[in-house]
């Protein structure tokens, strides 16, 4: 008996408006990453964090009952202001009637690392309609480093499979769907773990590329 190929589908739209008019698909969760304030130069700050709470509210409502949305997000600073987007996110579960499932941390520099500018760590948040059983196969609380990033604005491959291993192992998707899915780092990961993958991005050089990127999980350290 062959087994088929995980399948792919990368869809060139707004992912706000397509998730609107398109139910997700069942078995599925998501993996994703919203736009930081730099990659919507068309809003100010606060429109901005307005547009960021909707956004993660409306992704987490478009996720089936049965499924969870995992978030990959990296603060930043606002002249001498950081903006946690981990409180952005739990302000949009909150909003949702959503719970925390866990929150992990990802180095983005070396622990002891000072860092005047951007965060040397990111936040990877899980949320869920209801609580869940604590995990059989909990993964680490706090990765060393996201892995090998396939581009500038990417995951990692080592953050994707560690959220990937929780979809498929503890909530038992068999879809990853990411909504803003850039150049395709948590949709070829998926792949690579025998999930099929549905990605979302306005871009269509983006799309071009989450069509056909590759990855090698020995590149990840999980």
């Amino acid at each position: 008996m062959t087994l088929s190929a995980p399948r792919r589908t990368v869809v060139q739209a707004e992912s706000l408006a397509w998730m609107s008019e398109n139910e997700a698909p069942p078995n599925a969760s998501v993996v994703t990453s919203l736009p930081d304030i730099s990659e919507r130069p068309d809003l100010g700050f606060d429109a901005w964090r307005a547009w960021f709470v909707k956004a993660a509210r409306d992704v987490i409502a478009w996720t089936p009952r049965s499924g969870v949305a995992v978030f990959f997000q990296s603060d930043v600073r606002r002249e001498d202001t950081l903006v946690d987007k981990s409180y952005l996110v739990l302000r949009a579960a909150e909003e949702a009637g959503a719970v925390l499932l866990w929150h992990k941390i990802v180095c983005r520099r070396p622990p002891g690392t000072i860092s005047f500018g951007r965060p040397s760590w990111s936040h990877m948040l899980c949320v869920g309609h209801a609580p869940r059983a604590t995990a059989k196969k909990p993964g680490p609380d706090v990765l060393p480093d996201a892995g090998f990033m396939p581009w500038s604005r990417a995951m990692g491959v080592t953050a994707c499979r560690v959220a990937c291993s929780y979809l498929r192992d503890e909530v038992g998707a068999r879809v990853v769907v990411d909504p803003f899915c850039g150049r395709g780092t948590a949709l070829a990961v998926a792949n690579a773990m025998s999930l099929d993958a549905l990605g979302v991005e306005l871009s269509a050089k983006r799309c071009k590329a989450a069509r056909a990127l590759v990855v090698d999980l020995a590149l990840s350290s999980v």
